[in-house]
């Protein structure tokens, strides 16, 4: 009677019950990763579609930016061009006006060192760019490192900089705008071209002593980014075009 029981009971083999839950489980971890596979393919195809519709926008974007920086650099000239009128114009009035002559002879001394006009005189020229591995975190140059150089060149002697020929004042920014580094907010692009104007054997000796020299060195030594210090026989730095008189009073 307890055989019969058992066998009622127990229709089944234990060993084809246990196959049977065995096989349950592979066919619910199927579904999932069925499941989890549509989801990701979605996903995947949503992105795909998207990114030709990102890169217009990307590319549109980057073209007004080339556009607007074209359109500046072209108003730059054009305001060079009316400053050097007006100095003509200014030249021939002062003749008359032997008081107003010295006020511009005086205005004419300081012009080279305020970056109101163009100077010309042997230096020093420094160029750096980013390490080899650019993706490597610090490896790449940023605002605060340009700076560093600058000012750097300006303890060591320099009496007139430019970077990548923009010419550098009391007014100037040097800031950073995203990945890009901004010099009164006219991107500059690699390699990064610093000439400073001075006694080049003054700057070539005494800039790897100053804050920014060790800077530099520093950067190169554990970042691998590269820079190199040379003497020039010739620059000529432009004057800065965006540079004026803002405000002006006669003196008592």
């Amino acid at each position: 009677m307890d055989l019969l029981t058992s066998l009622y009971r127990d229709s089944l083999d234990p060993g084809y019950a246990a196959s049977g839950k065995h096989r349950t489980r592979w066919w619910l971890v199927g579904l999932v990763a069925m499941v989890i596979g549509l989801m990701i393919g979605t996903s995947v195809a949503d992105q795909l579609r998207a990114a030709p519709a990102e890169q217009v926008e990307r590319d549109q974007l980057v073209q007004r930016i080339e556009d607007t920086a074209a359109a500046t650099d072209a108003l730059r000239a054009r305001a060079a061009e009316l400053q050097q009128q007006n100095r003509s114009l200014s030249e021939g009035a002062l003749a008359k006006d032997p008081a107003a002559a010295e006020v511009q002879r005086q205005l004419d001394l300081l012009g080279p060192a305020t970056g109101m006009q163009a100077v010309t005189g042997p230096g020093v020229v420094l160029t750096a760019d980013d390490a080899d591995d650019a993706e490597r975190r610090g490896s790449k140059v940023v605002d605060i490192d340009i700076r560093q150089a600058v000012n750097g060149l300006w303890r060591s002697g320099a009496e007139a900089i430019a970077v990548n020929g923009h010419r550098l004042s009391s007014r100037t920014a040097i800031r950073g705008a995203g990945d890009a580094i901004t010099v009164d907010y006219r991107s500059l692009t690699r390699p990064y071209r610093i000439e400073a104007i001075g006694d080049p054997n003054a700057l070539l000796q005494d800039f790897p002593g100053t804050p920014g020299g060790a800077w530099w060195a520093y950067l190169k030594q554990n970042y691998g980014i590269r820079y190199e210090l040379t003497s020039a026989g010739n620059l000529r730095l432009n004057a800065d075009p965006g540079l004026g008189v803002r405000n002006a009073r006669r003196k008592p």
